[in-house]
């Protein structure tokens, strides 16, 4: 079904504002010209009685026959006529005037129903005529399937391209849906890059739903053409079915129930990855409240400081000495007890606020590393998000001058990820890093896409090997000759490596017998807070001096120094 189709109609639910003030205002002229058409009739039943008169009167005047008409009934007859022209000239006026109202009333009505940048229905419409749908189309053998479309990554589409290509987008992912609904199909714009449509079938043939949903995820995955860049958009989808609805007896609560339901089922596909389509099930409602606690969790426990530092000791293998450490956060939740970051990261970084997450732990950090000995390092993992952002190096440096923190003890570490989103600037923030002294390390590496070229072209410092090559190092031998290749290839670079995830003994030997790096993982001990971390340094007697600080400004006066001398060399 076209929305055009659904123009003219009693949609119940609708507000109508504005048909209904021109409405009004329409009464209102319609009674004032009915007092000037009923002096015309009055004037043209008088014309009936005083032309018999006045007119042969007239006739004979002119011929010659008697002498002047009645003057009276002559003004009358006039008076009459130009009454009846005043009625007929009014009449014509508001016949175009009721036109012209009409027509505002119909724009009025369609600005209200319609989508204007799609041409589809809004939500408010669609919720409506969805509700009508239910009363009429649902039976034992009818029912209804509401389809979620959400566009994935359409915030960086439309954040790269700028708006008018989003638009594009958005004009175009319309049409395609609109091209594969079948008769019947209703399609709705609801949010910024979210569609809505329901779709009567047979309740005993789901598998037609499934096969439309299917074509709507291949039709809307074409490119997409704007200004000769194609733009590159998939769609999650979420469907539910009137039978899932408790009751059809509701109405409008109905429609906005199963609308709830698609969407839960369109967020349950995003999770699982997106480019999909899932049905909706009763616990994927509990797994989304669920997410809405946490989400609303994460923007409270950051104000209230309830995110905490915990630290991974790093280890040199040749001397089994601490170098330094690996801050990992924490969420030291008052609900929920200490969340590991692979529940609350993710989530932080889909509702944007990542950023200001990892600034505030970066911030504790050095508060935190200020207190050790001045030779312990401090390793930073940085989210592929916030390497989108081209201020991030200069947040950094300005963190480090503002806890007065040698950005030579500070080691930042990217992964893989980051460098296939926009190289460039990556490579920008690494080298303005690295001026002012921070090291800059490539972290998981051998899990992405990484090439020679990248890392010979990039000014890495050093190289992590993702432990999922470590944690299996002897019960695989592929492994173990991956590992070998990577340590052979980074002393050719001249990279260093730390390797993660070791476990235990025998892969702390075998790791030793392939060269020099550092090394972390539970072997040498869980991730500590900061409390436990300055009683380990204690008892090792590495905490801070004095002398420390003194130390630190004199490192960072010679590094500026050479650095110095350098440019001039050069020049």
């Amino acid at each position: 079904m076209c929305p055009g189709d659904l123009l003219g109609k009693n949609i119940s639910g609708l507000r109508q504002d504005q048909p209904e003030r021109a409405s009004h205002d329409l009464a209102g002229s319609t009674r004032h010209d009915l007092v000037t058409q009923g002096i015309a009739f009055a004037a043209m039943i008088l014309f009936v009685g005083t032309a018999g008169v006045a007119l042969p009167n007239i006739i004979k005047t002119w011929s010659g026959s008697v002498g002047g008409p009645d003057a009276v009934l002559t003004n009358a007859l006039i008076l009459n006529i130009a009454l009846i022209l005043l009625g007929w000239r009014r009449y014509k006026a508001l016949n175009a005037e009721l036109a012209e109202r009409r027509q505002s009333e119909e724009e009025a009505r369609r600005l209200a129903e319609i989508d204007d940048l799609t041409g589809c229905l809004n939500r408010r419409s669609f919720a409506a005529r969805l509700a009508i749908l239910l009363e009429q189309e649902c039976n034992s053998e009818r029912a209804l399937a509401a389809i979620a479309v959400d566009l994935d990554n359409f915030k960086q589409v439309n954040d790269l391209n700028g708006h008018a290509a989003g638009d594009a987008v958005l004009r175009t992912t319309a049409e395609r849906l609109q091209r594969v609904l079948p008769a019947g199909g209703v399609l709705a714009r609801i949010g910024g890059d979210e569609f809505l449509c329901v779709v009567p079938y047979h309740a005993s043939a789901p598998d037609r739903i499934e096969h439309l949903a299917t074509r709507m995820v291949d039709r809307v995955a074409t490119s997409v053409s704007h200004d000769d860049i194609a733009l590159d958009v998939t769609v999650s989808i979420g469907i539910a079915s009137s039978i899932h609805l408790d009751s059809l007896d509701e109405g409008s609560s109905g429609a906005q129930d199963l609308m709830h339901k698609a969407d839960i089922a369109m967020y349950h596909a995003k999770k699982q990855g997106k480019n999909r389509f899932y049905w909706f099930e009763a616990p994927m409602e509990n797994e989304l409240r669920f997410r809405n606690k946490l989400e609303s969790g994460i923007r409270a426990g950051i104000a209230n400081g309830e995110f905490v530092p915990y630290y991974e000791q790093q280890i040199d293998l040749e001397t089994d000495k601490l170098v330094g450490f690996e801050m990992l956060a924490r969420w030291e939740s008052p609900e929920l007890g200490v969340v590991g970051p692979d529940i609350f990261i993710p989530i932080a970084e889909e509702i944007g606020v990542i950023g200001e997450l990892s600034e505030k732990l970066i911030a504790q950090a050095f508060e935190d590393a200020k207190q050790w000995d001045h030779q312990l390092t401090l390793s930073v993992n940085i989210s592929p998000v916030q390497m989108r952002d081209p201020w991030f190096a200069q947040k950094v440096l300005k963190l480090l001058v503002k806890h007065r923190f040698p950005p030579h003890r500070l080691d930042i570490e990217i992964t893989e990820t980051c460098l296939h989103e926009n190289i460039g600037m990556v490579r920008s923030m690494i080298t303005s890093l690295r001026n002012q002294g921070v090291h800059v390390s490539l972290d998981d590496f051998g899990t992405g896409y990484s090439s020679l070229s990248q890392l010979r072209s990039l000014p890495f410092d050093r190289l992590k090997i993702d432990r999922t090559f470590i944690s299996e190092l002897r019960a695989d031998e592929n492994n173990t000759a991956l590992v070998d290749a990577i340590v052979a290839m980074s002393d050719g670079l001249k990279l260093p490596i730390t390797a993660e995830g070791i476990e235990n003994e025998a892969i702390h030997e075998v790791l030793k017998t392939m060269g020099r790096m550092k090394g972390q993982g539970y072997h040498y001990g869980r991730p500590e807070p900061a409390a436990k971390v300055l009683e380990r340094l204690s008892a090792q007697e590495l905490l801070a001096s004095e002398s420390d600080e003194v130390l630190d400004l004199e490192a960072e006066r010679k590094k500026r120094d050479d650095k110095a001398e350098s440019g001039k060399r050069a020049g």
